[in-house]
């Protein structure tokens, strides 16, 4: 038995809502930071096995940045949506 996959997101309020829908981006709740999912910083500390226990994800950066997460300096996730990053 199986169904379709449910992924866990954050809204801009910080409550997660289940999507059958993937998140774009990535966060980490302690440093409140987001990015791309393949961000290469980001690879790093999920490879290390830590980082994926504070780890959130989001529909889109204009979420991300309304929970109160800040743009990743080195993907600049806000360039992908074509926000500018503030």
């Amino acid at each position: 038995m199986s169904g379709a996959p449910v992924y866990r997101l954050t809204g801009a309020d910080g409550a997660i809502t289940l999507s059958p829908v993937p998140g774009l981006f990535g966060g980490h709740k302690r440093s409140r930071i987001f990015g791309r999912l393949d961000c290469r910083v980001a690879l790093r500390f999920v490879a290390r096995g830590t980082y994926s226990k504070n780890r959130v994800f989001f529909a889109d950066a204009t979420t991300a940045q309304a929970a109160g997460y800040r743009a990743c300096k080195v993907c600049r996730p806000m360039h992908d949506n074509g926000d500018d990053l503030k």
